[in-house]
């Protein structure tokens, strides 16, 4: 290849460079946003209704709430599944640490309840459809760290698109 070979090339060489760049800059600040700002989550199952749909809802959670510890009780939370890592579960935050916090203890009965003291660095989360769901009443009080984030918004269907109020105790 000769010397005006490569002299025609370089604008090409440039421009690819400049694309290749702009794009791995893009993807950072996709990746950025969505480890340490906000993402996208579908809910799936019935723990959640009303609050949710049965077939799933496209949620937004953001992430800074949960990193500057500022998560309240009634909050809906994005988080690990304390049963097992490699799912994310959606369910209502109702004791913080050092809350008491009491619970329906029995499936379908209402009258048997129980009393807990969450341990400092737990919540205890519950479903809003406390006869069918997987929650702390199960599995007992979850580490603060498996908390991923706030759910704050509906995205889909667009008859439920707006905001995921926080549900007062």
């Amino acid at each position: 290849m000769g010397v005006g070979n490569l002299k025609q090339l370089t604008p090409f060489v440039k421009e690819a460079f400049q694309q290749t760049l702009f794009v791995a800059k893009f993807l950072c600040v996709i990746h950025v946003t969505n480890s340490y700002i906000c993402t996208f989550a579908l809910t799936q199952g019935p723990s959640m209704l009303p609050t949710f749909n049965l077939t799933g809802d496209l949620v937004l959670a953001e992430r800074l709430s949960t990193r500057f510890q500022k998560m309240q009780r009634g909050d809906v939370v994005l988080m690990r599944s304390p049963e097992n890592p490699r799912k994310i579960v959606i369910k209502r935050l109702t004791g913080m640490g050092g809350d008491t916090v009491k619970y329906v203890a029995a499936h379908g009965n209402n009258d048997k309840q129980d009393t807990i003291v969450v341990p400092d660095g737990h919540v205890w989360i519950e479903g809003d459809n406390k006869f069918n769901t997987n929650d702390s009443r199960k599995f007992g009080p979850v580490p603060y760290g498996l908390v991923q984030g706030r759910v704050f918004w509906t995205v889909w269907p667009p008859e439920d698109f707006g905001s995921v109020g926080r549900e007062v105790q």
